[in-house]
This record gives structure tokens, sequence and C-alpha cells, in this order.
């Protein structure tokens, strides 16, 4: 999801029964009555003049790279596209999957990839992209490697728009003042936490603010110790109470009781600003933060740098977590001919060049030139490493199963020490969560 990211409330402690059931009631009312206007206004979607497509998401930061995008498309093939943005995830969820079946769907959608994507592919209500795909992996305009990520029952229902890769930020000129280098092995990693502890930087922002940063954590960990068994967990083939994923979370713990972390109601963009002002040392997160940082005076080479989390376990194949949102294209939008027109155009490397260079973030087609230097040194290390992509958290698993299971995450978090009952609480949604999925999968 990239720029605008699964923020739908604060975490929430379980340690409080009955807390987070109130707060849940609560946001629910709010958000009805928040997305009445939205829902109204969606329903009215009309089609654009001809020429112009819509294009509706969550996200406002992401208006001018889709501009750019536009702009460079109606170069290529003669569309242009208009942003369209509720930005409210759970209201454009809702807007999305209400107005599918009606008229007045919008004709194109910034969507997520994974198990989020096969969620709406099938309603039916969005279109199988996969000779659109295939035509682009032809030209090499995409990496054969995501496909799965945008796949159900074998087709292609959306186009990657971004490529971002979970990573930690830090600022470089901190950490030569402090001895230190870019880590490249995990012990590099421990040994940079450790320094900065001493010399009066917080070293690791974690954060529940906003709830769906609770996730990072856990999967970047899992994933430099155990990346196939966290590929296994996600898709409902492993167990949260087993072996690897309580060791992910005792390493947690054990980060947490050392005091490497950051308040965790210190929101991302007060994380990179602590890095930036030398008050704390690095923030993982997806890439497209660089956005962020940007605002505040970051500059890629010289007071910013970030680099893959290395691998803790060094006997399997290096594994990165990526992100990357779905270009969709709907059945019913007015405008539907000149859609599929433009997903068609989407992976052309000028329309590319122009969205990713002014997200200033990665990129899905391999033909682009990185966007700054540090998107170069982070794409350029995945490569050279030939590093498994495996799809974040919020994208695997059934998005109910997800939602919650991340709130169990920002538990844990609060309180390390109960990780044993978290990893326990997560793996009984669970079971009753992949059941109700696999048969709606057979139906």
């Amino acid at each position: 999801m990239t720029g605008r990211h699964p923020s739908i409330g604060p975490a929430l402690p379980a340690a409080k029964p009955g807390r987070r059931a109130v707060l849940r009631a609560a946001a629910a009312g709010a958000v009805a009555t928040a997305s009445a206007p939205l829902l109204a206004a969606c329903g009215t979607a009309s089609g654009q003049p001809p020429g112009k497509v819509a294009l509706h998401g969550d996200n406002p930061t992401w208006a001018p790279p889709i501009t750019a995008a536009g702009r460079a498309m109606r170069k290529v093939d003669g569309i242009g596209l208009v942003p369209e943005v509720i930005p409210s995830l759970e209201s454009f969820e809702q807007v999305v999957k209400s107005s599918l079946r009606t008229s007045k769907t919008p004709d194109m959608l910034k969507y997520w990839s994974g198990y989020r994507l096969q969620d709406l592919a099938r309603t039916g209500g969005i279109r199988d992209l996969s000779d659109q795909w295939t035509a682009a992996a032809r030209k090499g305009w995409v990496d054969p490697a995501l496909r799965p990520a945008f796949t159900y029952r074998g087709r292609v229902y959306g186009l990657p728009m971004n490529l971002a890769y979970y990573v930690f930020f830090f600022n470089p000129e901190v950490f030569r003042a402090n001895g230190l280098k870019k880590p490249e092995t995990w012990d590099d990693f421990l040994h940079a936490a450790e320094r900065l502890k001493r010399v009066g930087i917080t070293p690791l922002h974690a954060t529940t603010a906003g709830r769906w940063p609770a996730f990072i954590w856990f999967q970047e960990v899992l994933t430099r110790q155990d990346p196939g068994f966290y590929w296994e967990l996600m898709n409902g083939r492993a167990r949260y109470t087993d072996a690897p994923a309580q060791r992910a979370m005792r390493t947690i713990a054990s980060f947490a009781d050392k005091h490497w972390f950051t308040s965790l109601d210190m929101e991302h963009a007060a994380g990179a600003s602590g890095v930036l002002h030398g008050k704390v040392g690095m923030v993982p997160c997806g890439s497209w933060l660089a956005g962020t940082f940007a605002g505040i005076g970051g500059k890629p080479g010289k007071n910013l740098d970030a680099f893959v989390l290395p691998m803790q376990n060094t006997r399997v194949r290096p594994a990165v977590v990526f992100e990357s949102s779905a270009l969709v294209c709907t059945v019913k939008g007015p405008d539907s001919a000149e859609a599929l027109r433009a997903a068609a155009a989407w992976p052309h490397p000028s329309v590319m060049k122009a969205f990713s260079h002014t997200l200033q973030d990665g990129c899905p087609n391999p033909k682009v030139p990185p966007a700054n230097v540090m998107i170069d040194g982070v794409t350029t290390t995945v490569r050279e490493k030939k590093s498994q992509q495996l799809n974040r958290f919020w994208e695997l698993g059934p998005p109910e199963l997800v939602e919650s299971t991340v709130d169990d995450l920002a538990s844990g978090l609060l309180d390390p020490s109960s990780y044993r009952s978290v990893l326990r609480t997560m793996q009984g949604r669970a079971d009753e969560a992949w059941p109700v999925w696999r048969e709606a999968e057979a139906s």
C-alpha cells in the first residue's frame, strides 16, 4: 500500500479485557458516520471526459505521482489519469466493495496485492489483466517474481504500481560520528544497536501508533531467521505456536529488555525526525518512508541511507519483504475500455519512471533507473544477493485474520514477556479463519 498504509486507529493492549471491544465499536461508529458522504460520492461516480480515466485510492500523497504518470501515459497512449482520493482505509474498502456491484463503480483502483486482492477478485467485480501482464513481461517491464502476489486461480487481477522494500533507515553522519558503518551482517546490526545505546541514542524505532506497524518487527525478525517458515505460516501451513515463531518473538523481547526500542506511541514521522537529529538510530519501514524523510530535510547519500536487515540465519537464501500496490480495473466502470488501455500502458518505462521518481520509491519495472542513490543501494543489494522477495504481513493471509493478529502483535510489543500467550491467541484465530477462507476458495 505504500504511501498510505493500513492505519485504522491506535493499537490496543490486550492487558485490559473489554477495552478493545469498546474502542472497536466506537471506531466503527465513527467510520460509519464519516464514510456516509464518501459512499454517496462514490456511488454517483461518473465517467471522465474522453482520454481520461479516474484512478481511485486511499492516499492523498499519491496524487502527484499518479498525475505525473498520467502525463507520461498521455504521450504513450493518449490516456490521462485523474487521481481520486478517499483518505480513509476503512471508508475506501467499504466504498470499493459496495460499489463493485453497481454500474457506478470507479474505473480503476489502487488496491492491495496478495490475499486482499484475491478477496476482491472473488467478487467478480474486477477484470482479468493476465494479457496485460504477459505483454509487459514479454518486454521485460515487470519482475516475474512479483506475479504470485497479483494472481488468483492462475489469473492476474492487478498490475504492480510500485515496489517498496522493507528497510532500516539510518543517518550515516551519526553512524560515522560513532565509529559505525552500514550493517552488513546480523552481528554488525547488533553491534550498532549496542553502540548507539551506549552513547545515549535510542537504537531502534518500534511503534504501535497507527496500529498497522505492530507487524513490522515480527515480519523482519522472522524472515531473517527462517524465511521459509514465514511463508508457510502466513499461508496457513505452519503454526504461530511453532518454535520459529517463538524464537522470533523472544528475539524481539530481548531487544525490548535491553531498552533498544523507542516509546511505542512514537509515530513514523517522529521516528524519521529522530534519525535526522541523532535521537533515534534506525527506523524499520517500507522504503516509501523516504518521502517523509525528504519532507523534513533528509538527503539520500548525505544524512539519510537505508539497508536491508541482514540475515541472522546465513545458511538460507537471503530474504527481503516487499510491498506493492495493485492497479485494478473494474468490470462495470463507466470508462471500462479506456481503463483497460491505461492498464496496458501502465508498465511502460516512461510511465513507471514518472510515477516512481515522483514518489521517490522503488519501481516494479526493472528497466527503470532507481529514483535516488538510496533506492539504488537497496535494489542493488536485493539483486546481487538474489534475495527471495516475500510479500509483507498485511497482504498475506485472510484479511480478517491479519487485522486481528496485528492487534495481537501490538499486545506483544506492549508486554514482551507475554509472547507465548500472544502466539497462542494468534494461532487460535488462525484455526478459525483458515477453514472459512479455504471453504470460500473451494466454492
